[in-house]
């Protein structure tokens, strides 16, 4: 696992070796550098197969393609056989030259053959043109900016590098992290930088400042004619074997995070299945006061399958711990699960390189109750629809009359254009930012991807919609993140091809038949013992109550202090309001984290307003 730079034009380059610097954690063990006239493609590795050889950038054999790669393709033996069979000598037994000459000989069709997480960039010196691309569910980062030529990074960090690179701030993705705790692609915190979509290519013609993208993948739509279920957990289970058994390919410790469910316990089944030696395990365990432990069902799958159990003590979260955790971030994510999770990658990265995890399981087999709630469910009470339609119903009761769409958005914003309600947004802004962040437009990016899928929005079109919204944009974003702040790589086998090509074509009918995500539920009963399925379902959990009044009150009372400088675009006053209802028991502790949480992001990543 790996960052890249790639700078375009003269304008920045300057601060490109500060810039690829910023990239370190994602590849400590080496650093490269490719330059050609203008073009500048820098590289940070963090060595996983083949540690001798597959040095970046690396050139192609006909010296025609320079290639930055960020990610692992987990079926490159069988392309490289493939690229051997035509004639192609390969000189390294690493992915990144089978992913260079496969685009060399195939183009961006190299793409439909790729099982893998990965973003990348290659630069044609004959054609004089720059191609992109990203994996299929955005497992990793991509963003780039056309701002004074064209800077493409592995993530937001280098861009705040770049020596005179505009800051100015994006209030529609302001309005989006306001409404779900993170920022959807394309937006990003920066108006002048986008985050590559997943599954997207783009090219960048320099000459003609022409930029292009696309989709190279869609999810596809739930198919007509479903597997019976039985079938489906059989062909369930022998894709999840493969997935999991291509993951494991690595020349550097391997480990798994382990935290007693479904999904974790699944992976480390499979694991030991593939594996001549005991697996390494990794368990985070809490006291009451951290948060809800399950260290104790992650010892009994350990024991069952002899693993190399390791329990971490997780430590107090210090406010200096949390400051030093956001300011990490390259842009604001309001999961308080990325908190112990970061803790989680430190202590797992002392004894492995790479940590396999049950990450995509819920989204793509349907374990969230909230999938079970479309557009029929929200009908409004009769009562209180009349007195909306006669404009007698007070603001902090007309989420009770919300109809269809309405109480969709209602159920998945933490702020939105609800005014007079605990979900005001409005209230949250000073009156120009309000206006700047065209409020009324909250989640129409969800709203469309889901409605693409079909009409009304019900439970397949619920699930497909998170794939590329919850899933692309906090769920992995947090992994991601949490793990190359530590230098750790997380591998992703739920979201194998074996698996996602098997699971999404199928309904939700067949994958919710007896339950949420029946199928893998099946497998666990087959595979595991009740005490991992037979038992609520747990994650990562802060008790941000006694954080708030405890060890992080200091620091979250200085950014509240500071709102005005950090946050000019912020009222100022509603954010101290809000914060005093929390500290005196009685507010929205996980809305005021998505404020505490953008603050301590902004006393680092300053932004003009």
């Amino acid at each position: 696992m790996c960052g890249l730079l790639t700078i375009i034009g003269d304008r920045f380059a300057d601060s490109f070796d500060s810039a690829l610097d910023s990239l370190t954690t994602r590849g400590p063990d080496e650093r490269g550098e490719w330059h050609e006239d203008d073009i500048h493609l820098g590289h940070r590795r963090l060595s996983i197969i083949d540690l001798h050889a597959g040095q970046q950038p690396m050139l192609s054999a006909d010296g025609r393609y320079a290639l930055a790669y960020n990610g692992e393709i987990y079926n490159f033996p069988d392309i490289r056989n493939e690229l051997a069979s035509l004639g192609q000598t390969m000189r390294t037994h690493c992915d990144t030259e089978v992913l260079l000459e496969g685009y060399a000989r195939w183009g961006r069709n190299i793409l439909d053959r790729l099982d893998g997480m990965f973003a990348f960039v290659i630069w044609d010196r004959h054609e004089k043109t720059l191609f992109a691309a990203r994996d299929r569910f955005g497992i990793k980062p991509l963003y780039y900016s056309v701002a004074g030529g064209f800077a493409a990074a592995s993530t937001m960090q280098p861009f705040f590098k770049l020596q005179g690179f505009p800051r100015r701030l994006d209030y529609h993705a302001l309005r989006e992290y306001l409404a779900v705790q993170s920022i959807p692609s394309p937006m990003t915190m920066l108006r002048d930088v986008r985050s590559l979509p997943p599954a997207s290519w783009l090219t960048w013609n320099p000459s003609t400042s022409q930029l292009d993208t696309a989709r190279y993948w869609n999810i596809p739509h739930a198919t007509s004619s479903p597997m019976p279920f039985d079938d489906l957990v059989d062909a369930t289970d022998a894709a999840l074997a493969t997935s999991v058994k291509r993951q494991l390919v690595s020349d550097v410790p391997l480990g798994a995070f382990l935290s007693g469910g479904i999904d974790s316990s699944l992976m480390v089944h499979y694991m030991a299945a593939a594996s001549s030696k005991p697996v390494k395990t990794f368990t985070v365990r809490f006291d009451s006061k951290n948060g809800y432990d399950e260290s104790q069902y992650a010892r009994i799958v350990a024991e069952r399958y002899g693993c190399e159990h390791h329990e971490l003590n997780a430590h107090q979260i210090t406010g200096d711990i949390l400051a030093e955790s956001l300011s990490d971030l390259d842009q604001p994510l309001a999961d308080p699960a990325y908190l112990p999770l970061r803790e989680l990658c430190e202590l797992t990265r002392q004894h492995v390189t790479v940590a396999i995890t049950g990450d995509g399981g819920d989204e793509l087999f349907g374990g969230y109750p909230r999938f079970l709630q479309g557009e029929s469910s929200y009908t409004g009470s009769p009562p209180f629809n009349l007195l909306h339609r006669l404009g007698l119903l007070p603001p902090a009761l007309r989420r009770r009359a919300l109809r269809g769409t309405d109480g969709l958005l209602w159920d998945r914003v933490k702020f939105g254009p609800f005014p007079g309600t605990r979900k005001d947004m409005p209230a949250l802004l000073t009156h120009d930012a309000a206006h700047a962040c065209a409020i009324d437009q909250t989640m129409q990016h969800w709203l469309r991807l889901a409605k693409q899928f079909g009409s009304p929005i019900e439970t397949d079109q619920l699930m497909r919609a998170d794939l590329w919204t919850y899933l692309s944009e906090n769920c992995l974003v947090k992994s991601d993140r949490a793990s190359m702040a530590h230098s750790l790589e997380a591998r992703v086998p739920m979201l194998g091809n074996p698996v996602v090509d098997l699971v999404l074509p199928q309904p939700a009918s067949v994958k919710m038949q007896h339950g949420l995500k029946s199928p893998l539920v099946e497998l666990s009963k087959r595979h595991l013992t009740p005490d991992v399925w037979d038992r609520p379902k747990h994650g990562f959990s802060v008790p941000l109550d006694t954080y708030f009044t405890g060890s992080w009150r200091d620091r979250c009372d200085d950014w509240v202090a500071r709102c005005e400088e950090l946050a000019p675009f912020l009222n100022a006053k509603s954010i101290s309001t809000r914060w005093s209802s929390c500290l005196n028991g009685r507010g929205d502790k996980r809305g005021m984290y998505t404020l505490i949480a953008l603050l301590g992001w902004l006393d680092t990543h300053h932004i003009e307003a």
